[in-house]
C-alpha cells in the first residue's frame, strides 16, 4: 500500500442531521453529499458531547479524562492535552508526513506546553481557543496574531489549498478544523445564505419560543454549514486538478452533535433550555453525541458504502496505526481505547463492538458528571452530580429519548446489567468517580 495523503475536515457543532446525505432535504450540502456518494457514510458515529473532550479523543485514541481534559477549555484555564499522550500529528510525522493544522485547536492555551507545533504539527495557522469571529477573524499567522479581512471559513480553506499545492509531491496530513457552524452562525457570504432566503424549514415546536425565532436559528445555522460545503468543494476540486484524489483520504466529521429545538434545547451536551434564559440541561442525548462521519478514499473504499456499526472518535488512532503499518511505516506501540476502522473501510465483515461508553464532566454553566453506556437498543446515563437524575432509554422503541425508564420495574434487569457493565468500564479506564469495589 502507498502512503495516502490525509485531509481531515473537522467542523464545529455540526449535527448529523445537518447534512443532505443523512436525509435532510432542507439543507444545501452538494459536496458533502458527493463525498458520501464516492465514499462511506457512517450512520452511528459517536463522540463526546462538547468540543475539547471530543478533539482530545480524536487526537489520541484515548478518553478525554485520560489525557487531562473534562469540559471545553475556557479562556484563561490551565488545562490542556497531556504532553505525554501521542497525537495523530506525531504519528504521521514519525511516518514521514508533513503535518498541518489550519483552524481551531482548543486543546490548551499555554503555548510553551500545548501549542500545536509542540504536538507534532509542522505548520499551524489558526487559533488556540474555542471561539472566533465568522468574519474578519484574529488568527495566528507565522507565529503572530493578526486580524485578517474576509470570512473565516474561506480564509482557512485558502490556506489549506496553498498548503496542498506546496506539499503535493510527498505525503501530507492536513487537519482543517473550521469554527463553523458554531454560534454565532452569521455573517456568511451571500452565496451561502441565498439557498435559504424566504424558505420555511422543518423544525421542532418549542413551548414559549416563537416559531420565527426557531426558523431564524435554522436559517443561520444551515447557511453556515453551506459555507463549509462550498469550501469542501474547492478542496475536492483542488485534489482532482493535482491528480491527488485517488490516494487521498478525505474525512468529514463534526466534533459533537447539536440541537435546535430538539428536547426544547439549543446547543449540545451543555445545552440551554430555549425560552428560559440561563437554564441549562446537561445531557448525553443522541443528538449531542451523534455526528456526521463521511470518509472518501477511492483507492480503498467502495463508492456509496454505508456502515451502521457504532464507531467512536477514539477509533481514528488505531485506524491510522493500521494504515501506516500496512504502508511499511515505523509505527510505535500505543495504548488506545478504540478499534481500527480499516476493515470497515474495506467493506469486510468483522466482529464489532456491541456497546459504547462515554463520559462528560461539565463545569461551565452548570455542574454534571455523566457516565454513559449505549448498546444497539439501550442507553443508560448515570449522573454523579448532586441531585442528578439517572436516565435509561429504550432506543428501539423510543429513538427520540422521550421516556426515561430509569427505576421502572419492567426494565429492572436491563438497568442492573447495564449498570454493572458501565461501572466495570469506569474502573477499567481509571474514572475517578468509579464506585469502589466491594
Amino acid at each position: 500500500m502507498r502512503r495516502p495523503n490525509l485531509i481531515f475536515l473537522l467542523t464545529d457543532d455540526q449535527a448529523q442531521w445537518a447534512v443532505g446525505a443523512y436525509g435532510n432535504d432542507d439543507i444545501h450540502t452538494p459536496n458533502m453529499d458527493k463525498l458520501a456518494e464516492e465514499g462511506i457514510l457512517f450512520t452511528r458515529a459517536f463522540t463526546a458531547p462538547v468540543c475539547s473532550p471530543s478533539r482530545a479523543m480524536i487526537m489520541t485514541g484515548l478518553y478525554a479524562h485520560q489525557v487531562g481534559i473534562d469540559d471545553w477549555i475556557a479562556p484563561g484555564e490551565e488545562e490542556g492535552l497531556d504532553p505525554k499522550a501521542t497525537t495523530l500529528a506525531e504519528l504521521f510525522k514519525r511516518a514521514g508526513y508533513t503535518t498541518a493544522l489550519i483552524g481551531k485547536w482548543h486543546l490548551g492555551h499555554k503555548k510553551e506546553i500545548y501549542h500545536p507545533l509542540k504536538r507534532g504539527f509542522d505548520y499551524f495557522m489558526g487559533f488556540l481557543g474555542g471561539g472566533n469571529r465568522p468574519m474578519n477573524p484574529t488568527l495566528i499567522v507565522e507565529g503572530e496574531e493578526r486580524q485578517l479581512q474576509g470570512y473565516l471559513t474561506d480564509i482557512l480553506t485558502d490556506d489549506a489549498i496553498r498548503f496542498i499545492r506546496e506539499h503535493r509531491d510527498k505525503p501530507f496530513a492536513l487537519f482543517l478544523h473550521t469554527r463553523a457552524p458554531h454560534a454565532p452562525y452569521t455573517p456568511v457570504p451571500e452565496e451561502d445564505m441565498a439557498h435559504y432566503i424566504g424558505k420555511t424549514f422543518k423544525a421542532p415546536k418549542v413551548e414559549g419560543v416563537p416559531d420565527e425565532r426557531v426558523q431564524e436559528e435554522y436559517r443561520g445555522y444551515y447557511a453556515s454549514v453551506s459555507s463549509i460545503d462550498r469550501n469542501l468543494g474547492r478542496l475536492l476540486d483542488e485534489l482532482d486538478s493535482l491528480g491527488l484524489a485517488e490516494n487521498t483520504i478525505v474525512i468529514l466529521m463534526g466534533d459533537n452533535g447539536y440541537m435546535i429545538g430538539h428536547h426544547g434545547l439549543l446547543s449540545k451536551g451543555n445545552a440551554f433550555v430555549m425560552g428560559k434564559r440561563g437554564q441549562r440541561r446537561p445531557n448525553m442525548f443522541e443528538l449531542s453525541i451523534l455526528v456526521p462521519l463521511i470518509i472518501r478514499w477511492p483507492a480503498v473504499i467502495k463508492p456509496g458504502s454505508r456502515c451502521d456499526e457504532m464507531v467512536c472518535s477514539t477509533d481514528f488512532m488505531p485506524t491510522f496505526i493500521d494504515i501506516l503499518r500496512e504502508c511499511g511505516c515505523d509505527v510505535p506501540e500505543l495504548k488506545t481505547e478504540g478499534m481500527s476502522m480499516l476493515p470497515l473501510l474495506r467493506g469486510e465483515q468483522v466482529k464489532w463492538r456491541d456497546e459504547l461508553f462515554l463520559l462528560y464532566d461539565m463545569h461551565h454553566g452548570a455542574e454534571a458528571h455523566m457516565r454513559m453506556i449505549r448498546t444497539k437498543r439501550w442507553k443508560l446515563v448515570l449522573h454523579y452530580e448532586e441531585g442528578g437524575q439517572h436516565e435509561l432509554y429504550d432506543l428501539e422503541n423510543d429513538p427520540g429519548e422521550e421516556r426515561n425508564l430509569y427505576g421502572d420495574e419492567g426494565v429492572a434487569e436491563v438497568q442492573e446489567e447495564l449498570t454493572e457493565r458501565l461501572v466495570e468500564w469506569q474502573r477499567r479506564v481509571g474514572d475517578p468517580l468509579a464506585p469502589k469495589e466491594g
